[in-house]
């Protein structure tokens, strides 16, 4: 089992400098099992219940290196580190934000898109998800500003839509309509803004979109706008089920 220093492990997950922690393992604020660790410097064995484990300062080891969340992104929030304005970070712990490797967003929804986002500080398990090669499905519901023609299902099924300013068309995506103004679309690209610009190509607009399915993995009922859950081994292998 691999084995790291403490210090560089809450280090690395934002609990301050090395200095920092030194001085917490000092103070008796750090501990295994029940047992003050007063020595920084002590190689720990990531064991997957270290969490519940080791303590700091009364409270639970956060979550370790490998952390995937499934984010229920609500309106309003920005997936970025940079911009301004409400950012998708803002909705985790403060801590996590200063962890390293940091956190990122697996792909963006935009700032008027709600639903299912994936979070992860896992590089490869990220370029896994978007790799074009995997052709990971993404469903959204929609709701439009005009009556549906009639047509839409068999013209994004076709493969044949192209997108203004590009030159090559979408791969087929797969329609269901729900009433006059509603309907689901299931893509595997993920072109820029692809289905507010794909309806706009179909003479229409996008009033509301929100995506509830990457994969196998739906966006739970009960998960409320801002609110997030870490996904197990099983939920990260529903993501390449779907």
């Amino acid at each position: 089992m691999k084995a790291t220093r403490l210090d560089k492990l809450l280090a690395n997950l934002g609990y301050g400098s090395r200095r920092e922690i030194q001085a917490l393992a000092r103070a008796g604020a750090i501990r295994l099992d029940g047992a003050e660790i007063a020595d920084a410097g002590a190689r720990i064995p990531l064991a997957p219940d270290l969490p519940e484990r080791l303590s700091v300062d009364g409270e639970g080891l956060d979550p370790l290196p490998g952390l995937c969340l499934m984010l229920h992104k609500p309106l309003g929030v920005t997936c970025s580190h940079k911009e301004a304005g409400p950012l998708v970070y803002g909705l985790f712990p403060e801590r996590w934000r200063r962890r390293d490797p940091p956190l990122s967003t697996v792909g963006r929804l935009d700032k008027e898109t709600s639903g299912l986002l994936l979070v992860t500080d896992d590089g490869a398990l990220l370029h896994r998800i978007i790799a074009p090669k995997a052709r990971v499905a993404k469903r959204y519901q929609v709701a439009l500003d005009r009556p549906l023609r009639g047509d839409e299902g068999d013209i994004l099924a076709s493969g044949t839509l192209m997108l203004e300013g590009e030159d090559s068309p979408l791969l087929p995506v797969a329609f269901e309509g729900h009433d006059a103004t509603h309907c689901a679309v299931t893509l595997t690209e993920g072109r820029y803004h692809q289905v507010r610009r794909m309806f706009a190509a179909l003479g229409n607009h996008v009033a509301a979109l929100h995506r509830d399915r990457v994969g196998g993995l739906d966006l739970p009922a009960g998960l409320e706008p801002g609110g997030y859950r870490i996904l197990d081994a099983a939920g990260i292998a529903a993501l390449f089920a779907g």
